[in-house]
């Protein structure tokens, strides 16, 4: 189980990048954000957006329409 969830699903780029970056001000350095979009480009943007910030991306999947996105906080 995820320690923080963002439901980014029907929000096109940039929203869901805005969003995670935003709720990732809240979680604890070393938790997980769990973030679902359906924005086909959300995998690059949010590859891209790990490497630019420092934090680590543990997990991208698809399911179905549904893309999952597992960020650590580590900056």
């Amino acid at each position: 189980m995820p320690d923080h969830m963002l439901d980014a699903k029907g929000l096109n780029c940039p929203l869901p990048i805005l969003k995670a970056k935003k709720a990732l001000k809240d979680v604890p350095e070393g938790e997980i954000l769990e973030i679902q979009a359906t924005d086909p480009g959300s995998v690059a943007d949010f590859a891209a957006f790990c490497r630019q910030t420092g934090n680590e991306l543990v997990a991208s999947n698809q399911d179905g329409d549904i893309y999952n996105f597992s960020i650590k906080r580590v900056a």
